[in-house]
């Protein structure tokens, strides 16, 4: 039977991965109506949600946001994206630094 203090921690969590859904979501209208800067701060709020209660960001919105300044990033108005050699660069226009993604995992080659 698990104590009371893990099931407290289950719950924290469980509300946590909500409020980080819900932070992006406005994140992107806010970004999407041009305000950029409101949009930024609900991603660095997701991010100290996310690493005080131990929740990983989902990768569908870990690759909303620059890993370098936490901005967010909305293509063609903040970054810039490309496919290069198997890798989708996405260009931060505000740090400029890049982030690279593989587009295709590798699989084991057999003999």
């Amino acid at each position: 039977m698990p104590r009371k203090h893990e099931a407290k921690k289950k719950v924290y969590r469980t509300i946590a991965l909500r409020r980080i859904h819900f932070l992006f979501s406005l994140a992107e209208t806010y970004a999407l109506t041009g305000k950029l800067q409101l949009s930024d701060r609900y991603v660095a709020l997701a991010r100290k949600m996310s690493m005080k209660y131990l929740v990983p960001i989902p990768s569908q919105f870990s690759r909303r946001f620059c890993k370098h300044c936490y901005c967010y990033l909305l293509p063609s108005l903040n970054c810039r994206v490309r496919i290069h050699r198997g890798m989708i660069i996405m260009y931060c226009m505000k740090c400029k630094k890049f982030n690279r993604i593989p587009l295709h995992t590798r699989t084991s080659q057999s003999k």
